[in-house]
């Protein structure tokens, strides 16, 4: 027969797994507090299943039902489109809950004309490679021209506006200042401002949620993956972000759109995407799902490196690695560092062209050896802080063999050379969270001024 006390330990094992580092200090507390020699072993049991079911409750996010995005929510709004001849900024992500692209609803809204259809990085329908220029085109049916703002330009110019009375922006953001879509409505924004044309934002949620992390932007280091000052997780929908570039002034001295904001219903900024119902539909080739996401504002640095970022492979961002690491002693190594959240496994793997989602990528054809990364709770990962440590690991074991690109991608990718810096000159991550602390602190304040979400 099975003791109670081994039945206990298992108990308390288990919730050790289930809390994580981040909780284990909470958990001590609670089993000073539950092994008190007076009470009986039935009792303990009892106190020890509330307590892990109250965390778990604790630990939920309160939502009053399904999130409905903006675009769930045009009919509610319908006086903003009537009359119009509208331009609409969409991919493949605008869909509403029913599946149904935004192209379609507008097309079929009553009095509204659909006169242009503007895309982003990968195009309207989400095809092309990460980094290829997309060009100019007709819609499917021939009749709607579709102007790429990721080709010649990334603004809409005055003639690609010339049938446009109002412009919808509605497309899903991934939460990393360096996705280039939040600088897509940046500049469709400013083009509006510019043109004396409305703009409506259709809000999305923040698919990892309102966590703030990385070093704010310094203006010497702008380019399209950066053009304002946000950290590199910056914690915000593409509404808010709306909010902000107009509120502060940031799209020109003297320059605001005629912006609304269409919020979502039953969403909260601690709620990760896989939490509010809606379909995630990969934003790009190579975002597949909500675990990419996750690490993506710190393994994205990899790209700014000579270690493969898993282009090429069915997992980017979840797989990395180069043809000189030893992936047994690199994963040792990042494993003892206990970064929240994250397993580090051996891997190894051969990055290969695929059409659509990798042209060349690194090392293409060559076997790599590395890491596959394995999210074990995605709520506790610090994902800046987990990538600088991956990033720094790598620099340290392989001296003669890791570099930073050249062309000085990395330091755009951080939005700073701070970054680098310390990392060369062998500063401890956990220290050089204090170079930016300051400015961090500074965005939040003014974060808060714009959020429309409890947090």
């Amino acid at each position: 027969m099975i003791s109670m006390s081994w039945k206990i330990t298992r108990m308390t094992h288990w919730f050790q797994k289930f809390t994580g580092n981040e909780d284990g200090a909470k958990f001590i507390h609670l089993k000073n507090r539950f092994f008190d020699a007076d009470q009986s072993a039935g009792a303990l049991m009892l106190r020890l299943i509330f307590a892990v079911f109250g965390f778990m409750a604790a630990a939920m996010p309160l939502s009053a039902g399904p999130t409905f995005a903006g675009l769930d929510r045009v009919d509610e709004f319908a006086a903003l489109f009537a009359g119009k001849r509208v331009g609409l900024i969409v991919n493949q992500t605008s869909l509403n809950r029913n599946g149904e692209h935004i192209t379609d609803i507008f097309l079929n809204m009553a009095d509204v004309t659909v006169t242009a259809l503007f895309g982003p990085e990968h195009g309207v329908r989400g095809r092309a490679a990460d980094g290829v220029h997309v060009s100019d085109a007709l819609d499917a049916a021939g009749k709607i021209p579709v102007y790429s703002l990721y080709g010649k330009t990334k603004k809409p110019t005055p003639e690609m506006l010339r049938q446009v009375d109002l412009l919808v922006f509605d497309m899903q953001d991934i939460g990393a200042r360096f996705y280039t879509f939040i600088w897509t409505l940046y500049y469709a924004m400013q083009a509006a401002a510019e043109n004396g044309i409305p703009i409506v934002v259709l809000d999305r949620p923040n698919p990892i949620g309102g966590r703030v992390e990385g070093p704010v932007l310094d203006a010497k280091f702008a380019s399209f993956i950066g053009l304002e000052p946000l950290p590199v997780r910056h914690g915000m929908t593409i509404g808010e972000l709306a909010n902000m570039f107009n509120g502060e002034g940031r799209l020109g001295e003297n320059l605001y759109a005629d912006l609304e904001v269409v919020p979502m219903q039953n969403w909260r900024h601690d709620m990760w995407f896989d939490e509010t119902g809606l379909t995630f539909t990969p934003p790009s080739p190579n975002m597949p799902d909500v675990q990419s996401a996750a690490v993506y504002p710190g393994l994205g640095l990899l790209e700014g490196t000579n270690v493969s970022e898993g282009r090429g492979t069915d997992a980017p961002f979840l797989t990395f690695g180069a043809p000189w690491i030893d992936a047994e002693a690199l994963c040792k190594k990042l494993n003892d560092a206990g970064l929240p959240g994250l397993h580090f496994r051996p891997t190894s793997f051969t990055p290969r062209t695929i059409p659509g989602k990798a042209v060349h990528p690194k090392f293409e054809n060559i076997l790599c050896h590395g890491a596959r990364v394995l999210v074990v709770d995605k709520r506790a990962i610090d994902a800046f802080f987990s990538g600088l440590v991956v990033i720094k690991t790598l620099h340290d074991m392989y001296a003669d063999e890791f570099s930073f690109r050249v062309d000085g991608y990395f330091d755009l990718l951080c939005g700073t050379n701070v970054v680098r810096k310390a990392i060369e000159s062998g500063v401890a991550v956990c220290e050089m969270e204090g170079l930016w602390s300051n400015e961090l602190h500074r965005f939040n304040q003014l974060r808060a001024k714009y959020v429309l979400y409890p947090e």
